[in-house]
């Protein structure tokens, strides 16, 4: 029956009926506390990427990819990232495979991909949530292109280390809503440390938006985060 499926695979396409790929998520199931049979699933599925089929077939990997992938299948995914129709599915899996190889490839996608796909591949990597992928997206905040300068920023605050905090504190986005993006972004930094217990790094970031320079509600939300971070309450 497995077999059969994977023989289905090759013509899957938009309009076929998906139950012909049961036994395929019967195994994704199955093999669950069988690591050498998941192994050799996980083999079968990442092949099929590197073959010539539907769209929505290898959609459909990547699916199962996201579910049961390693490091193994981290080659194969990453071949997709430039490709313009399989790159959202295929950062996707790799968003979720918990590989450290899985994170290393994406970075590694930036120099190859643009416009709305760098985007997605920085929305990715912010999502994966690595502290290695800091100095990356540190250095996509200038990008002349704003929607990957913004999602860069925004990535930065979604890692929420102290690194990540440094680098937004340093960063000058040219593009002036990237600019706003990035108080708010230093701001969950702060706040995530000072929810870690690490009052000291989360004050350290606090201060300097307490500063006369800031919008009022920014100054406010500093000064709040500074007194709680000294044990002190707000009035």
């Amino acid at each position: 029956m497995l077999d059969q499926a994977f023989e289905a695979l090759k013509t899957y396409d938009w309009g076929t009926d998906v139950a012909v790929l049961a036994p395929i998520d019967e195994a994704v199931v199955a093999t669950s506390g069988d690591s050498a049979s998941r192994e050799q699933l996980e083999r079968r599925l990442a092949a099929v990427l590197a073959e010539d089929v539907s769209r929505d077939a290898k959609d459909y990997v990547c699916r199962k990819l996201m579910a049961i992938g390693t490091a193994a299948s981290v080659p194969a995914l990453a071949a997709l990232l430039p490709s313009a129709e399989l790159s959202h599915m295929a950062r996707f899996a790799l968003e979720r495979i918990p590989a450290p190889e899985a994170g290393q490839a994406l970075r590694e996608a930036l120099a190859s991909v643009a416009g709305s796909q760098k985007v997605g591949v920085v929305t990715s990597l912010a999502g994966r949530g690595e502290n290695e992928s800091v100095a990356a997206l540190a250095r996509l905040v200038g990008d002349g292109d704003p929607a990957v300068a913004r999602a860069a920023v925004i990535g930065l605050g979604r890692i929420r280390t102290p690194e990540a905090a440094r680098a937004l504190e340093s960063a000058k986005p040219a593009d002036p809503q990237a600019k706003l993006e990035a108080i708010d972004a230093r701001l969950a930094c702060a706040e995530a440390l000072l929810a870690a217990g690490k009052k000291a790094e989360a004050l350290a970031v606090y201060k300097p938006l307490a500063g006369p320079q800031q919008p009022k509600h920014v100054r406010l939300g500093a000064t709040r985060g500074m007194l709680a971070a000294s044990g002190k309450k707000a009035d």
